[in-house]
């Protein structure tokens, strides 16, 4: 396992690499809504991964970066990894959080969301909002003068590609040259992967059975992002597609609020990732899942225990990512790293899974 240093003792080959790095693709993002993964450019997409990792190597450097922004999070749907890491994350940086509990009263039930964001606007420089309709966050974006960011929405789940993309480049991934295999239901973070791809050049390959592709609308849509970067999206029901891939990634197969289907369920049955699928994709292929995962439904114990599995990874970069699309939105960049080297250090542990 990759991961960056703190400054701790431990038993790993510690590795010193410096480079320039440059920020100021991030300024336009000051004062930006982040609904979609388009709504980044590879530029930018790159440069929060630069910068989430500057600060998983070292987070003392950044403690007052937040100091005195407040950050007001609205969630219709449970959660664990999002909340934890929004929550924890803000306040390491020296910010202050509010969460607010709408999984019994949906945003605009009780009052217009029009309303509810002139309203949170006066007392908070952030909203994080995790909703079941996207239109939520478009109504708050477009009434509301701070940065509006998805912590996930039916079509898209911006926060968590930008987790998978830190964790593939991580483990030696460059975006620009991957190949990534999904193979499950085309859901919101199917989405949102293909999203990733075709927007910094890489190529990704969908298995899904014949009924549960993705969204035809916004494929499209990415398609055309796609032919301009030179990236290759297939979408297959055909799981020997994902031969030479340097990941498998599957999610459940039934999305938290959907009523459960059997007929779904066995339509997504012959895409459970096992260790002949993941064979297919090569030996050195690495596993990959958002989670919460239903062990024995998309994915089997010996997968996920696997030492193929990043699973782990990607959770803790959740909050790494999203860390630094706060500075970022928030105008908090560290200005001064993007005139002089910084040195990160790399811990490659040797102790076995």
């Amino acid at each position: 396992m990759t991961r960056m240093s703190d400054g701790a003792h431990c038993d790993a080959t510690k590795l010193s690499m410096t480079r320039t790095t440059d920020y100021s693709s991030l300024e336009p993002l000051q004062g930006a809504s982040i609904l979609r993964l388009t709504d980044l450019s590879a530029a930018q997409i790159h440069a929060l991964i630069a910068l989430a990792r500057a600060m998983k190597a070292d987070y003392p450097a950044f403690r007052d970066a937040l100091a005195q922004k407040s950050l007001v999070m609205l969630f219709e749907k449970p959660s664990l990894r999002t909340r934890v890491s929004f929550e924890l994350g803000f306040q390491k940086l020296g910010g202050g959080v509010c969460f607010l509990d709408h999984r019994n009263e949906l945003i605009g039930q009780r009052e217009p969301v029009a309303d509810y964001g002139r309203n949170l606007e006066r007392f908070a420089d952030v909203i994080v909002a995790r909703v079941f309709r996207h239109e939520t966050l478009v109504a708050l974006r477009d009434n509301c003068a701070v940065p509006i960011i998805n912590a996930l929405s039916d079509i898209s789940h911006p926060c968590q590609a930008l987790a998978d993309a830190m964790t593939l480049v991580e483990h030696g991934v460059a975006l620009n040259a991957m190949h990534l295999a999904w193979v499950g239901d085309g859901n919101n973070v199917c989405l949102t992967l293909t999203e990733l791809a075709a927007i910094t050049g890489g190529n990704m390959t969908v298995v899904t059975p014949p009924s549960h592709e993705p969204n035809a609308t916004l494929s499209a849509e990415i398609q055309a992002i796609a032919r301009s970067t030179g990236s290759t999206i297939t979408v297959t029901n055909d799981v020997t597609a994902i031969r030479g891939a340097h990941a498998v990634y599957t999610d459940a197969w039934i999305s938290m609020g959907q009523e459960q289907c059997a007929d779904k369920v066995n339509a997504l049955r012959a895409l459970q990732v096992t260790p002949k699928i993941m064979a297919l994709a090569g030996a050195h292929a690495k596993f990959m899942h958002c989670l919460p995962a239903h062990r024995g439904e998309e994915v089997v114990d010996a997968v996920i225990d696997s030492r193929a599995s990043i699973v782990y990874d990607q959770a803790e970069n959740r909050m790494h990512a999203q860390n630094a699309l706060m500075l970022a939105v928030l105008g908090a960049l560290p200005q001064h790293r993007s005139a002089h080297a910084s040195t990160l250090i790399i811990e490659t542990s040797r102790a076995p899974r």
